[in-house]
């Protein structure tokens, strides 16, 4: 009896340790979560650090630089100016400014909503290039001359010629929403989505399979 008894015993003591290890072990989606977060940081500092560039040099331009001024760099390949622009990047449909702004608004909103699900590093990348861009010159229209959500955005660099003779005038932010409108071009054409996996041929739509 003592011995079926200390059997009996051992057994439920073996019983409890296998629970407390099962427990103890992380679910199989727990440890997909674990590996696998989204690039919600990335998406946020790069965001950040086109917005402060763009802000830095417009604030440098306007300190140092007179409207209607052109200053010759790297032998002619840009000239750096200062010009106000009402339209859109490259001085696009000008006289839209308002328009361009809740655009701006618009388009930041869908971005950070849209950060929770993104797993793609490439979109990352894009979109955060495209929100602080977007940010950028939306703080122009917003607080620049001649008011709000009408101010003037500065762009300094004209290409090969002064004046935008050659190619409109730009700023940092114009260069990173359109890199950042290329690159999520490039994206959607070789089927990446915002998780990172890759959508199939149309005939199998719906269905996705890990990107390369």
């Amino acid at each position: 009896m003592v011995g079926r008894g200390g059997a009996t015993r051992r057994a439920v003591r073996a019983h409890r340790v296998e629970e407390r290890v099962l427990s103890e072990q992380p679910e199989p989606s727990s440890q997909a979560a674990v590996a696998k977060r989204p690039h919600t940081r990335l998406l946020i500092l790069l965001a950040a650090a086109v917005f402060v560039v763009d802000l830095v040099t417009k604030v440098v331009v306007v300190a140092t630089i007179e409207p209607g001024e052109d200053i010759r760099v790297l032998g002619g390949l840009f000239y750096l100016t200062q010009l106000r622009n009402i339209g859109a990047a490259f001085s696009f449909a000008e006289g839209w400014t308002v328009v361009f702004s809740v655009i701006a608004v618009v388009v930041a909103v869908v971005i950070v909503r849209t950060a929770r699900r993104l797993f793609s590093t490439g979109w990352a990348v894009a979109l955060g290039l495209v929100l602080g861009g977007a940010v950028g010159n939306l703080v122009d229209r917003i607080f620049r001359d001649p008011g709000f959500l009408r101010g003037g955005v500065v762009d300094f660099l004209s290409a090969f010629a002064p004046d935008g003779r050659v190619w409109p005038v730009f700023n940092v932010a114009d260069s990173a929403i359109v890199c950042g409108g290329i690159l999520g071009a490039l994206l959607a054409l070789r089927g990446i989505e915002f998780d990172g996996s890759r959508a199939k041929a149309a005939g199998a739509a719906g269905s996705s399979e890990p990107a390369a």
